[in-house]
C-alpha cells in the first residue's frame, strides 16, 4: 500500500516533530503539581525526559512510532529500507541507554505514549509510584552513592 502523503508532506511532518512533545510537557506539569521536583531533558546520556540525580532516577516517555511499540508501532510504506534501519537503531539505542544506567546503579523507567492515551492519570500515577518507591529505598539506604 503506497504512502498517503507526498514526499514533501512526509518531510514537512517529520520536520515539525519537536524534541519535547506536548505529551511530555503535560506529564511533567502533572508531576510538578503533585510536588515532584526533577529536571527535564537533561544533557545526560540518552537525554532522559525526566531525571532525578539525587535518587538516581531516569524516566523515558517513549513514542509508539519512534520506539517501535509492539502494540502500536507501524512502519511507513514509503522508503521502508530507511525506516527499518532508523527505527531499529532507535530500539538498539534504547537498550544501550537502559544498560548504561542499570550498570551505574540507576533506576530506569520507560513508559509508552499509549499508556497516557489510555488513561493519563494512571500513567502519571505509575511514574509517581516509581519515584516514591526509589526515593524511599534511597532514604532507607543512604550510604549508596548518589552520583557517578
Amino acid at each position: 500500500m503506497p504512502d498517503k502523503l507526498t514526499k514533501q508532506q512526509r518531510s514537512n511532518n517529520m520536520r515539525a516533530i519537536k524534541s519535547q512533545s506536548m505529551l511530555e510537557n503535560a506529564v511533567t506539569k502533572a508531576l510538578w503539581k503533585r510536588g515532584f521536583r526533577f529536571r527535564k531533558n537533561t544533557k545526560m546520556f540518552g537525554k532522559p525526559d525526566i531525571s532525578i540525580k539525587k535518587y538516581k532516577i531516569v524516566i523515558f516517555i517513549d513514542s509508539c512510532f519512534w520506539h517501535c511499540c509492539p502494540i502500536h508501532g507501524n512502519m511507513p510504506n514509503s522508503n521502508q529500507e530507511y525506516w527499518t534501519k532508523k527505527l531499529a537503531r532507535n530500539v538498539s539505542r534504547d537498550q544501550e541507554v537502559n544498560q548504561f544506567y542499570t550498570e551505574k546503579g540507576w533506576n530506569v523507567m520507560r513508559i509508552w505514549e499509549h499508556e497516557f492515551k489510555k488513561n493519563f492519570d494512571n500513567a502519571v500515577n505509575s511514574i509517581a509510584d516509581f519515584i516514591r518507591h526509589h526515593k524511599l529505598l534511597k532514604e532507607k539506604h543512604p550510604e549508596s552513592p548518589t552520583e557517578d
